[in-house]
């Protein structure tokens, strides 16, 4: 979509430990990104280091930025730049006006979304949403796909939505959150307590009876593969763990949104581990008081990553039909399907492309 737009957003992936700064234009990185460690309780010292990292970058640049666009964790005031009371950045306790402070000292408007609404815009216009659509038209189908689920498994379980090339943001900022979903597994627990990090360690410990404080989900991974010391079925089933819940949670999504789903975020590297939870859990029939079952979608879904399963999506059933006392044909679309896919532009890239090509759309809007 602005693949060959000529503008430049500043942009910034910020971490609990480090802030990366950077500059996109026409959805690709024209300059060497900035790193500045993070100041999490100072707020004089945090606004200054985010000075001095887009200045930095903005020294790279042989035109003016129209604006500048980042991830930034919440809870926040999106829409009026202000971060809230977030745990890990003390220094925000009681918000502070980072867009509008920004705003004045770089004359430019500035806007501030939350990752998972990023990556899963990043993922609509430039990741997997535009390469499955490929994919389609290379295989003669006329089918193509407008919406995209974008779910981020890291720290904790982030996600947004993307419909019809507009990212849903929601009246409070709050559009295509799932973290606070209620987890099946534990019905008084946020669906985070079960796809997340800390949950991978967790149940790993569980399951296992050792110790994993000290461990990474990299190393559970390592495990899981049988190249790291540790009981590697434990290993496994807690990223498959980790998937069911993460699967629950996609199926409430997806009766709403109807469309691709792509993971990204640091766990999702043991995607071979946590899909076959997800797909298990997709597959999970429902049923009626009269004794019915029904599939909990009324979509089939496919696991993209396998690939057995991305030749069955590409497989078309569709045809066209008659239309009564005419000569006409039309197209009948009558396999529903969606896919799962991980992210192929990886979720650091997917969140800036995101966080630029949300800066250009606001701008042409507002015009």
């Amino acid at each position: 979509m602005y693949e060959e737009d000529k503008r430049t957003v500043l942009t910034l992936d910020a971490g609990g430990t480090n802030f990366v700064f950077s500059a996109i234009q026409g959805c690709r990185e024209v300059v060497t990104p900035v790193r500045r460690a993070a100041v999490p309780d100072n707020t004089e010292r945090c606004l200054e280091v985010l000075v001095e990292g887009f200045q930095e970058v903005e020294k790279q640049l042989d035109t003016k930025p129209v604006a500048i666009s980042f991830a930034f964790p919440g809870p926040a005031d999106y829409e009026h730049g202000v971060i809230g009371d977030l745990p890990n950045f003390p220094a925000f306790r009681g918000g502070v006006a980072m867009g509008p402070y920004l705003e004045e000292k770089f004359g430019l408007p500035v806007y501030i979304n939350n990752d998972g609404n990023l990556f899963a815009y990043g993922e609509a216009l430039a990741g997997t949403l535009p390469e499955i659509n490929k994919c389609l038209e290379s295989n003669g189908s006329i089918r193509r796909y407008r919406n995209l689920l974008g779910l981020t498994l890291g720290t904790g379980f982030g996600g947004g939505v993307v419909t019809d090339g507009r990212l849903l943001t929601g009246d409070n900022g709050c559009g295509g959150d799932v973290w606070l979903m209620r987890n099946p597994l534990y019905p008084s627990m946020t669906s985070e307590e079960s796809v997340s990090i800390r949950a991978v360690k967790r149940v790993y410990q569980e399951l296992s009876g050792k110790d994993a404080t000290q461990l990474t989900p990299k190393d559970i991974y390592d495990i899981a593969e049988g190249v790291h010391e540790g009981d590697r079925q434990a290993a496994i089933d807690s990223f498959s763990q980790l998937g069911r819940v993460a699967g629950d949670a996609i199926v409430r999504a997806l009766n709403i949104v109807d469309g691709l789903v792509v993971i990204g975020g640091g766990v999702a590297g043991a995607s071979k581990y946590i899909l076959p939870g997800i797909m298990d859990e997709i597959n999970h029939p429902v049923g009626s008081f009269r004794g019915d079952t029904y599939p909990c979608l009324q979509m089939e879904v496919f696991n993209l990553e396998d690939k057995e399963g991305l030749t069955a999506f590409l497989r078309e059933k569709d045809s066209t039909i008659d239309v009564p006392d005419s000569e006409r044909k039309v197209p009948y679309i009558a396999h529903k399907k969606v896919g799962i896919a991980v992210s192929a532009l990886g979720t650091s890239k997917a969140i800036a492309i995101g966080a630029y090509a949300f800066a250009l759309a606001e701008l042409d809007r507002e015009k």
